[in-house]
C-alpha cells in the first residue's frame, strides 16, 4: 500500500477498507507515514467524512496503537466520564467524588485545557502538591482503596491519538465528527472502564455549535462504546453561558467545594445530581435524585474529594484557601431587568487573556485569575447590582472593562435556561 493512494481514495469520497485504515494508522505511529501525508488524510476526512464502519475501525486501530489499561482487578462496575469541553466546566471535580461516595469505582483519565475551554487537570494542579502523574499500579490501587482517582493520560496510551490530535490542532481539522468521536472513544476504551458517561456540550462556547451536530456526535460515540460492550450514554448539555459561577482554575475548585458544602447555586447542584443519577445507573446502582442530592450536600461527596486530594499528594489546607490574585475588579449592572445572555465563548476568551487558559499548549497558566459571576441568565438585576468579580494580576484597562460589560446582556423580558438538553442512549 501507499499512503498517497489512500489519501486520494478518501479525497474522492471512497470508503477505505479495514486493512487500509490499519496500515495507515500503524504506519503513522511507526513513522513510515509522515506528518504531511497524515495532514492531507485528515483534511480529506474533514471534507468527505467517514462511514460508521470506517470510524469504528479508526477508533479501534487507535486503541491498539498503545497500551490498554486492565481494571479487572478493581471490584464492581468501573465508571468513567468525559466532557467535550466548555467554559467553567468543573463537573468532574464534583461528579466523580459524588458517584464514588456510593461505593462505585471511578477511574478517570482527564485532559488539560486549551483556548477558551478549561481542563480538569489544570484545576486539580491549582491545589498545592496534587499529582496528576501516577503509575498504572498506583492508579488502580487508589481506586481499590477509596473508589476514585483522576489522573493524566499516560504517554503510552493511544499513541496514534496523541500524534493525530497534535496534527489536527495546527491543520484546522479538529471539528469533524469522525475524528472527534474516534479521539474521545479510543481514549475512553483504552482506559478500561466498564461504563462511560459522555457530556456533549452544545452552544457558542462548545465545539458543537448546533444541536444537530451534537446529536450526531453523541450517537456516533454511543455506538462506538456499545460496539465494544461498554455501557455508554451521552448527555447533550448547554454551553451557551459559562457553567456555574466561576471561570478559572483556583476559582472553579472553590466553587466545586461550595457546591459540595451545600452552598452552590441550585440549578448547578441539580444538574450535577441528574448526571450523578445517570452515571450511577450505568453502574447498575438505582438511586433517587433526593438521595443523590443528600450525598452531594451533606459532606459525603466532599469527604471523597478530600480523600482523593490527600491520596494524590494534595495539601488540604491549601485546598480551601482563596484566590491569591492581587487585583479584584467588581462589575456592576447599569440597567434594570433580567440577564438574557452571558456568551460563554467571549468570557472564556476573556479569562484566557487574564492567564486562566492557554492559547497554545506551551503557555504557562495563572491558576489564580478568572471570573466569578454573581448573576446568571434568568436572574433579575437592578442598576448597581454586582454582576461579577474579575480576578487578575494587574489592574484592568478601561478597554478591557468595556469589553467585559458589553457581553453582559440585560433585557426587560426574562428567559429560561435548561442545562440538560437531551439524553442519547
Amino acid at each position: 500500500m501507499r499512503a498517497v493512494d489512500l489519501i486520494q481514495k478518501k479525497r474522492d469520497g471512497l470508503e477505505l477498507s479495514s486493512d487500509e485504515i490499519q496500515w495507515l494508522i500503524s504506519g503513522y505511529v511507526a513513522g513510515t507515514v509522515p506528518d504531511y501525508q497524515m495532514s492531507a488524510f485528515a483534511m480529506a476526512v474533514y471534507f468527505q467524512g467517514m462511514t460508521t464502519r470506517e470510524t469504528r475501525d479508526l477508533t479501534m486501530c487507535m486503541v491498539e496503537s498503545g497500551e490498554q489499561i486492565d481494571l479487572s482487578s478493581i471490584p464492581g462496575i468501573k465508571t468513567d466520564k468525559h466532557s467535550t469541553g466548555g467554559v467553567g466546566d468543573k463537573v468532574t471535580l464534583i461528579l466523580a467524588p459524588l458517584v464514588a461516595s456510593f461505593g462505585v469505582p471511578v477511574a478517570k483519565m482527564s485532559g488539560r485545557g486549551l483556548g477558551h475551554t478549561g481542563g480538569t487537570l489544570d484545576k486539580l494542579e491549582s491545589i498545592k502538591g496534587f499529582q496528576i502523574e501516577r503509575t498504572q499500579e498506583e492508579f488502580i490501587n487508589q481506586v481499590k482503596a477509596i473508589n476514585i482517582s483522576v489522573i493524566g493520560q499516560s504517554d503510552n496510551l493511544v499513541k496514534a491519538d496523541k500524534l493525530l490530535y497534535a496534527l489536527r490542532d495546527v491543520t484546522a481539522t479538529v471539528d469533524i465528527i469522525p475524528l472527534i468521536a474516534s479521539s474521545v472513544m479510543s481514549k475512553k476504551i483504552a482506559a478500561g472502564a466498564d461504563s462511560i458517561l459522555l457530556d456533549v456540550t452544545v452552544g457558542e462556547g462548545a465545539f458543537m455549535k448546533t444541536l444537530e451536530d451534537a446529536e450526531e456526535l453523541s450517537k456516533t460515540m454511543v455506538a462506538l462504546g456499545k460496539k465494544v460492550s461498554r455501557k455508554t450514554v451521552a448527555v447533550i448539555t448547554d454551553m451557551s453561558q459559562p457553567l456555574g459561577r466561576a471561570i478559572g482554575n483556583r476559582l472553579e475548585v472553590l466553587e466545586a467545594l461550595e457546591i459540595m458544602q451545600g452552598n452552590g447555586r441550585e440549578d448547578v447542584t441539580h444538574f450535577i445530581c441528574e448526571l450523578g443519577q445517570i452515571m450511577l445507573s450505568l453502574a447498575s446502582v438505582d438511586e433517587s435524585l433526593e438521595t443523590i442530592h443528600d450525598h452531594l450536600v451533606n459532606g459525603l461527596a466532599l469527604q471523597k474529594f478530600e480523600q482523593m486530594v490527600e491520596a494524590q499528594g494534595g495539601d488540604l489546607k491549601d485546598l480551601y484557601r482563596s484566590s491569591s490574585a492581587p487585583v479584584v475588579t467588581e462589575v456592576f449592572a447599569e440597567d434594570d431587568g433580567y440577564v438574557v445572555a452571558l456568551p460563554a465563548l467571549e468570557f472564556g476568551l476573556f479569562a484566557m487573556r487574564l492567564g486562566a487558559g492557554r492559547a497554545v499548549k506551551t503557555d504557562p497558566l495563572d491558576y489564580e485569575s478568572g471570573i466569578v459571576f454573581n448573576k446568571k441568565i434568568g436572574d433579575a438585576v437592578k442598576n448597581g447590582d454586582s454582576i461579577a468579580k474579575i480576578y487578575s494580576q494587574e489592574k484592568l484597562t478601561e478597554k478591557e472593562l468595556t469589553e467585559f460589560k458589553k457581553n453582559v446582556k440585560i433585557d426587560s423580558a426574562r428567559i429560561e435556561t435548561k442545562e440538560i438538553i437531551k439524553i442519547i442512549s
